[in-house]
């Protein structure tokens, strides 16, 4: 009889722990995450509307970064994106405006081609109650709302860049050319900074640097080498050129090793892409203001989403700009 009663009293002590088993496979913490991730999956697919991108042109790796970066930042925060090149042609600017007007987005950001010529549109867009951010170039025109402008301190690391024109060209100064792209807001500022500069150090310099030309560089490399041959047949004794972007300072580079001119005329430019942050530490530029197009995309997804929770948002962000040189390429290690 012990030995039944024992053996009974076994059995229901593996039957006990067979239940207990059994219940916590049924608690299994696998089915509890995906229960969670599909949930967050679910949420993140709602949509919360769209943001239409209109950029000056994604030919300029610059702008495609901004552009990557709104897509990126906005998909976090459960928004679709359309990003579309203007081309620097105003009127294709305005009519994709108008197309993203027409599909009630939830946003619009643009990089004017030209300031003064997009004000109809965005009016039409302030009308239909669409929030209009500016990246990059802003639109200061009277009779538009723009909720915020993100961009660079354009003015600011104008003056950087006449800084850095200085130290290269060192006591002896000399001729500068300056390589404009005259349309776009962002660098009417980058060259007033530049000239601001200049003009303080000359009044106790005692060899001036004398800003002899300024040409349309169209912020781009082919324009940019024609403006400089320009420049160095009009002036071959130039000393320095300051380009407003990479792509038209490594124009101009291409026209100074042509010319043979490479260890006369130091280049200043701006922007800080890969090509150009290349050029400088191989010495083929002497500095830029780096610009930050990351931060930039971020910036503007964020103003979209607090402005969505009606939080108040700045009417200017500008982030600084940080001057480049050969020294800081050598330690750059995602340069070749």
């Amino acid at each position: 009889m012990k030995i039944f009663k024992s053996i009974t009293q076994a059995s229901a002590v593996i039957l006990s722990c067979s239940i207990l088993l059994l219940m916590t496979s049924g608690c299994d913490n696998t089915s509890q995450t995906a229960g969670s991730n599909n949930a967050e999956t679910t949420e993140l697919s709602k949509s919360k509307g769209t943001i239409g991108v209109s950029l000056l042109t994604l030919k300029n790796p610059f702008f495609k970064v901004i552009g990557d970066n709104i897509t990126a930042e906005a998909a976090k925060q459960g928004y679709k994106t359309i990003v579309l090149s203007a081309d620097e042609d105003v009127a294709k600017q305005s009519n994709q405006v108008t197309d993203f007007i027409v599909s009630k987005v939830s946003a619009i950001v643009l990089s004017p081609c030209e300031s003064r010529s997009i004000v109809p549109v965005i009016q039409e867009a302030n009308a239909a109650g669409i929030p209009v951010i500016t990246v990059d170039i802003p639109c200061n025109e009277p009779g538009v709302d723009i909720l915020t402008l993100v961009a660079t301190d354009n003015y600011g690391g104008g003056k950087e860049a006449g800084k850095a024109m200085i130290e290269a060209l060192g006591e002896a100064g000399g001729k500068v050319a300056i390589l404009h792209y005259r349309q776009a807001e962002s660098c009417r500022l980058r060259v007033k900074g530049f000239k601001e500069i200049i003009e303080a150090h000359n009044v106790s310099a005692s060899a001036k640097i004398d800003m002899v030309m300024e040409l349309e560089s169209g912020a781009a490399k082919d324009l940019g080498y024609k403006a400089a041959e320009d420049a160095l047949q009009a002036h071959g004794d130039l000393r320095g050129v300051f380009a407003i972007n990479d792509p038209a300072a490594l124009g101009a580079r291409a026209a100074l090793e042509k010319a043979g001119k490479q260890d006369q005329v130091l280049i200043v430019g701006f922007d800080g892409q890969p090509e150009g942050k290349q050029a400088i530490k191989d010495g083929k530029i002497f500095a830029d203001p780096i610009q930050f197009p990351d931060k930039m995309g971020i910036e503007v997804v964020k103003s979209i989403v607090a402005h969505s929770k009606g939080e108040d948002v700045e009417p200017e962000q500008l982030i600084p700009t940080s001057l480049y040189r050969q020294e800081d390429g050598l330690k750059d290690s995602s340069l070749q």
